[in-house]
């Protein structure tokens, strides 16, 4: 019964939001606020450990900066309550202990999954850092924050460049084994999207991807991550996001047109193997990394089809 009281006070209070456009123009604003108001002490932290760059005081000044990003993303999902009327359908979230560090996995569909993943998992596993291309560093407010929050910056290199320049390859493995070196000193959550873009079906054709729902994972990211600081990673975190009435715009999650998004979250032992292998000289170290990958993609894929499946053919 009170489910059901829940239930309809949330149904009367997004009934009573405004229209969609004015509801994206209030969370846009709220949303900017909550950012500028926690920027301000992240500013100053970060500015402090640059002029200070000893191990003492990143020590004692990276539990103060999480906890300020921590608080941060708790403010978004407290506009998202107030503004949004999606429906969350959660599963796999309880009993995972928050002390410890983290590879986390999802796939990417849209800019939404990473405020899904924020809402999700924040306070229940220590912050989220993710990977990000290089060009985002310019982003206004946001790419200063990443940069203070010792985001990793990635540089996209096309194939062809790659060909005529191999070397190119070790700037992104010094990157990670750096931002791996800073993590381990401190709980943290690694982040990773294997398919290293947003799906969208002319991205799923060209690769002729052998999975119904995702394009192919790639595993260097996620064997750097594990080389750098594998032994430090209590499991991985493997997360299932489906949006069952189609890939939403950021814009369109903004004015409230999500109406459901499901998250199947999966804990995940990590093979001990995995952690001191070489994944750039090793062929057949590389080959038991993409099959294991490849297994977790098409459980994921499989997992992606019942969700959807069900929305279809209710029982």
């Amino acid at each position: 019964m009170r489910g059901r009281r829940q239930l309809g006070q949330d149904a009367r209070r997004h009934a009573e939001l405004p229209a969609p456009v004015l509801r994206g123009v209030i969370a846009a604003l709220l949303l900017a606020l909550n950012t500028l108001f926690w920027c301000t002490p992240l500013f100053a932290l970060a500015l402090l450990k640059l002029v200070l760059p000893f191990r003492g005081v990143r020590l004692a000044l990276d539990p103060a900066i999480h906890g300020i990003a921590t608080r941060w993303i708790a403010g978004n999902s407290a506009w998202m309550r107030l503004t949004q009327p999606t429906r969350w359908d959660v599963a796999g979230i309880d009993g995972l202990p928050y002390a410890g560090w983290y590879l986390v996995q999802a796939n990417h569909q849209s800019w939404v999954d990473i405020f899904a993943l924020q809402y999700t998992l924040n306070r229940r596993i220590p912050f989220l850092k993710f990977f990000l291309k290089q060009q985002l560093i310019w982003v206004p407010v946001m790419g200063l924050a990443w940069w203070a929050l010792e985001f990793p910056f990635m540089k996209r290199h096309s194939p062809a460049a790659l060909r005529a320049n191999p070397a190119l390859r070790d700037e992104d493995r010094e990157t990670t084994r750096r931002a791996c070196a800073k993590f381990s000193l401190v709980p943290t959550s690694v982040m990773n999207f294997p398919e290293g873009t947003r799906f969208t079906l002319p991205k799923h054709a060209a690769q002729a991807s052998p999975y119904r729902h995702l394009l192919k994972p790639k595993a260097g990211a996620l064997a750097l991550s594990l080389h750098a600081m594998g032994e430090k990673f209590d499991s991985l975190i493997d997360v299932t996001i489906v949006y069952p009435h189609g890939r939403p715009t950021f814009w369109q999650f903004m004015c409230g047109r999500v109406p459901e998004i499901v998250m199947r979250v999966h804990r995940r032992p990590i093979p001990p193997a995995f952690c001191h292998g070489d994944y750039s000289a090793d062929a057949a170290f590389r080959a038991q990394i993409h099959g294991w990958l490849a297994d977790l993609w098409a459980e994921k894929d499989a997992e992606i089809e019942r969700l959807l499946a069900e929305r279809r053919d209710p029982a």
